[in-house]
């Protein structure tokens, strides 16, 4: 039984991380909106997005291991130009807010907790990401980050110290509670494009490409079928895996605001650090502590993969050497990036800029270019001269496809709702 167990956790890897880092402290406080603003009436929502997300991200995951480049890459052979840098610019920015806000919300839970200036928190978070990518080896980062997804455990410690309306709770899954409200649809579209984010999916192709020539022997599978039924099947399970433990925290996230601070009254959450905040005087300090504890854990998580997600994608994008396996003087333009954007991130704390607004802005750029970059992996998927033969399944594309026009039509939904 050990064994079994020892060897599941090994096949855990880019998945598990790419799922935990989508519940950075921005996601958190969409999730706590959801849950306080309309109780119950949000819960199924997370049921929609886990299928979509699985099969976008095993999509992107394929394209790595088997093409040995990450996304950007695939673009600059295969794409025009000015598709790659629209792309990448947007990710880029979209990426750097959406690390001011995650360091906002850290340096703010830090003060709720141990009182001082929650700017210099965010700061030194910034610099602890910076460093973990610049001096730890990618193969003791990765480790480290997988440790990291533990921290997620602290909001169902939150949910079991709650108490939960179960027969309310069970009657509003199997028949969600829908309200076609201006308000009800924008916070839908917000919860998806904070769960389906451009990010995620150049991470786990970087990811993948990354573990690949880490292990000595191993090749892109275009290049050597060697362990492909093996690698894909390891793909799937990590991703499956990963996709339902960062959904699963979604729920219990959302759960557990609806069940104290909506049945409270406290019906407007503007970040994570406010919702832990505000739970204190309804559930106790017990379950402030965890909320706000989660949030600095799954930052640390996130931040260094929204850096390096945008670092990966401008590296590809401008031919420069790139990797965590590298040395930062084997891949200056690389490691600049992770610096640029995180260091920026937190400098824009310090700023006249509200970073929680600005977040608003970041969601909506990730929207819009999440469209164009998931119609165009769904192409990369099917095409033989870059997948070679190992396209994806017909089931595959069709969730993949699906998860697209579901995208789609959120960003026309969050369009229409600031132009009417």
């Amino acid at each position: 039984m050990k064994k079994r167990v020892n060897k599941f956790l090994e096949r855990l890897g880019p998945g598990l991380i790419t799922g935990a880092a989508d519940d950075d402290p921005s996601g958190i406080a969409t999730y706590s909106q959801a849950g306080a603003q309309f109780g119950l009436a949000m819960l199924w929502s997370v049921f929609l997005t886990t299928p979509l997300m699985v099969g976008i991200q095993v999509v992107s995951a394929r394209i790595g291991r088997v093409t040995g480049h990450g996304i950007a890459r695939n673009l600059r052979d295969h794409y025009p130009r000015p598709l790659l840098w629209f792309i990448v610019w947007i990710l880029l920015i979209a990426n750097t807010i959406n690390i001011a806000a995650d360091l906002g919300a850290m340096g703010e839970a830090l003060q709720l907790v141990v009182g001082g200036p929650p700017h210099g928190h965010a700061l030194i978070f910034g610099m602890l990401a910076v460093l973990m990518q610049l001096f730890i080896p990618y193969r003791y980062l990765a480790p480290v980050l997988k440790w990291l997804t533990l921290s997620l455990f602290a909001y169902v410690g939150v949910l079991i110290s709650v108490d939960i309306p179960w027969a309310k709770l069970i009657a509003a899954t199997l028949i969600p509670p829908l309200e076609l409200t201006r308000e009800y649809l924008m916070l839908l579209v917000a919860v998806l494009g904070t769960t389906i984010s451009p990010y995620l999916f150049f991470w786990q192709a970087s990811q993948e490409v990354e573990e690949q020539r880490a292990t000595d022997g191993d090749e892109p599978l275009r290049d050597s079928s060697k362990g492909a039924r093996e690698h894909l099947r390891r793909i799937k399970i990590d991703t499956w895996f990963g996709m339902i433990f960062s959904n699963a925290i979604a729920f219990a996230i959302m759960l557990t605001t609806a069940v104290t601070l909506h049945d409270a009254g406290v019906t407007d959450i503007q970040s994570s650090a406010q919702a832990a905040l505000a739970l204190k005087p309804i559930a106790g300090d017990f379950a402030f502590t965890l909320f706000a504890a989660g949030i600095i854990g799954t930052g640390l998580l996130a931040i260094p993969v929204l850096a390096g997600s945008a670092a990966y994608a401008v590296a590809e994008a401008m031919e420069w050497p790139i990797g965590l396996g590298l040395e930062p003087l084997e891949a200056k333009g690389f490691y600049g990036i992770i610096m640029l954007a995180t260091l920026l991130g937190a400098g824009i704390d310090f700023t006249s800029i509200d970073p929680i607004k600005a977040l608003v802005w970041s969601a909506v750029l990730n929207g819009i270019v999440a469209v164009p970059i998931m119609a165009v992996m769904m192409r990369m998927a099917v095409r033989p001269d870059i997948m070679g033969t190992f396209t994806i399944t017909p089931k595959l594309r069709r969730l993949g496809w699906f998860a697209t026009a579901v995208m789609a039509v959120a960003v026309v939904a969050m369009i229409g709702s600031y132009l009417i």
